[in-house]
């Protein structure tokens, strides 16, 4: 089969299309034949061995990438079927949770699957499952958000920031989302009452107090996210990092949880991303919401396998519009 293989830590010029081995699956596993795989920065932190901490954890490997293709997002349909998998069968459209989806076929486990919804396409399928459950978590698994609260996301024209203005509006709240200006438009027609212009308004100093912050960007001080929410308010810290850092997210998450000691606001990050933590639940109240249209997945753009690495690149760089999707035929 043709995947995206790498062999090396490194940028995404590291990342090449080669001819390797179908995967086999065991008894309770699922082979999915993948027509569309989505990008996220956990990609990329993966292709770098960043933040380097990481590494010393097993997560990605020490001196060599632990998988040799890249990817977790995926919709396809599934080609073949474990023994003792019940509930699904050849033919069946999905999407969930397929570790080294940046290929033709990959195989995962039934509980990190669900049916497609019909009405979308695979690839707009595939930009739904890290995404959307990231911003379920962190609006209402950490966040607790309720209706009439003051809720407000920063980095909102995002692949996790789509997702999330859409839930909590669906949640009732009142949304407030920032974001760049060429995404003021997007997030307002997303649900948003009000859209802020980064780079006209700081949100940290004005005089709006929000219920719930969700942070996608982690490009304020502690202090100044603090002075935004009311007294009793909840900070919800989603990853962040950049290339080369040591500890990454990790520092910024033990941070947080050591300030957290000490005030009645909450501070707290998103529970641990998938494949770590239960995820099934999770994948089927999404597509709830996008079976109610309270939720739709925004896609920027789109590349073939072959150009993968240029998919990784646009979103390392932060350009992503909602999410950029690698398209498998």
């Amino acid at each position: 089969m043709k995947a995206i293989v790498q062999e090396r830590f490194g940028p995404p010029d590291i990342l090449r299309l080669a001819d390797i081995d179908r995967p086999e699956i065991g008894a309770d596993e699922v082979l999915v034949r993948i027509r569309a795989a989505a990008l996220n920065p956990y990609d990329w932190h993966m292709m770098r061995g960043d933040p380097y901490v990481a590494r010393l954890s097993g997560v990605v490997g020490l001196t060599r990438p632990k998988a040799r293709v890249a990817g977790i997002d995926a919709a396809g349909e599934v080609e073949a079927v474990g023994a003792a998998v019940r509930g699904l069968r050849p033919g069946d459209e999905v999407m969930g949770f397929c570790p080294g989806s940046f290929a033709e076929f990959a195989r995962t486990t039934a509980d990190l699957l669900v049916r497609k919804p019909a009405h979308l396409t695979f690839e707009q399928a595939a930009a739904v499952p890290l995404g959307a459950v990231t911003a379920l978590r962190g609006i209402r698994t950490v966040g607790l958000v309720r209706a009439g609260q003051r809720v407000l996301v920063n980095g909102a024209g995002g692949g996790v920031g789509t997702f999330a203005v859409q839930i909590a509006v669906a949640l009732g709240a009142e949304v407030t989302g920032v974001c760049s200006a060429r995404n003021l438009e997007l997030v307002r027609s997303l649900g948003a009452a009000h859209a802020v212009d980064y780079a006209r308004e700081d949100f940290t100093g004005g005089p709006t107090r929000y219920d719930v912050i969700l942070d996608n960007v982690g490009n304020h001080p502690l202090g100044r996210l603090r002075r935004a929410l009311t007294p009793a308010g909840t900070l919800v810290a989603n990853g962040g990092g950049s290339p080369g850092r040591v500890f990454g997210a990790m520092g910024s998450m033990a941070r947080l949880g050591a300030a957290d000691l000490f005030t009645r606001q909450r501070l707290r990050p998103i529970l641990p991303s998938p494949p770590s933590g239960p995820t099934h639940d999770d994948l089927l109240a999404v597509t709830a919401l996008i079976g109610t249209g309270a939720l739709s997945p925004v896609v920027d753009r789109t590349y073939p396998l072959a150009d993968t690495a240029e998919g990784v690149r646009h979103v390392e760089r932060g350009h992503a519009r909602g999410k950029a999707v690698i398209t498998v035929r």
